[in-house]
């Protein structure tokens, strides 16, 4: 396949303050970031520019998410609220009202109309995204819910809290399966491979744990990074999977073999972060990756093969 190149294509700066989410827009080559700043803001990547504050908010971002097949940004912040905005107006659509602790992580299903949020709280709420009126609300721990995955096909949700635990819950009901094997240390990534195949797992243990989706056993286990694995993230149709850390790096990965192709750092010559990377994105309008950071920046990536 080649040797994979990787070249800076852009910086975006303005944010004031750490950034702590980033989510594509509805079409490329928008996305948008968030973080310990008052507002949501909207980057084009064809101009390599600002766009514009999508919405203002009193509180840290902490989760951003599109809502499947919809025009909607729901908005998680550090005073327990879910705001949903639409991305063309701007204009608030909903405000989700029953955590009173931070929200951190947001996911929404492609075949049916429910949005899950998951708080500190240590527990989850399930909403209709056509009336945003609540439907379910249950816990999950004890401590912080860290993070959300639902499986490829939309049978399994997955939550990874505080407590090192990763759970199976079953997505038509939201009954509990199992535990999972779990990490020493809280759970703050978790990510299916876009065929079904496998489900990733990283902790602040700097741990990765791989699981195959038949049995949820664990086929491999390795240390991608010296410290937190905050993001990992499948490029949508090359073979390959990047990873942030509080270790300031950024790292593809092989998903045949899950073997290191190559790193993203001062140290390797890039002009990269010099904080933390907290999240990561694979946006589709060069099938770029957008890193975001504890330094106020959002960093573009051109990421390919040299044939």
């Amino acid at each position: 396949m080649g040797k994979l190149k990787i070249h800076k294509a852009g910086t975006l700066s303005g944010h004031q303050n750490p950034i702590f989410a980033i989510e594509n827009g509805v079409g490329a080559p928008i996305i948008y970031t968030g973080g310990n700043d008052k507002g949501v803001v909207e980057w084009n990547l064809e101009k390599m520019a600002f766009e514009r504050v999508l919405y203002p908010v009193q509180f840290s971002v902490y989760a951003l998410h599109l809502l499947s097949n919809t025009t909607l940004l729901a908005i998680g912040t550090r005073d327990g609220m879910g705001t949903v905005v639409h991305t063309e107006t701007g204009k608030l659509m909903a405000k989700l009202e029953h955590h009173r602790r931070p929200i951190f992580a947001i996911k929404s299903f492609k075949t049916k109309p429910e949005l899950i949020l998951a708080s500190e709280d240590g527990s989850v709420s399930i909403w209709n995204t056509q009336n945003f009126e609540l439907l379910y609300h249950f816990n999950v721990s004890s401590q912080t819910v860290r993070t959300i995955a639902i499986s490829t096909d939309e049978n399994w949700v997955i939550f990874g809290s505080k407590d090192g635990k990763v759970k199976l819950y079953n997505a038509r009901d939201y009954s509990f399966i199992e535990e999972l094997p779990a990490h020493a240390m809280p759970v703050t990534a978790l990510c299916f491979s876009p065929d079904g195949h496998y489900l990733l797992t990283g902790g602040r243990d700097a741990q990765l744990n791989v699981l195959e989706t038949v049995r949820f056993t664990v086929v491999n286990t390795f240390t991608p990074h010296l410290f937190t694995v905050y993001a990992i993230k499948y490029h949508p149709f090359l073979p390959i999977f990047a990873t942030a850390s509080r270790d300031k790096t950024i790292k593809i990965w092989s998903s045949d073999d899950f073997r290191l192709r190559r790193v993203i750092s001062l140290e390797r010559g890039f002009d990269s972060h010099v904080l933390s990377v907290n999240d990561l994105i694979w946006n589709g309008y060069k099938n770029q990756l957008i890193s975001v950071s504890d330094d106020k920046r959002a960093l573009v990536w051109d990421v390919f093969f040299d044939l």
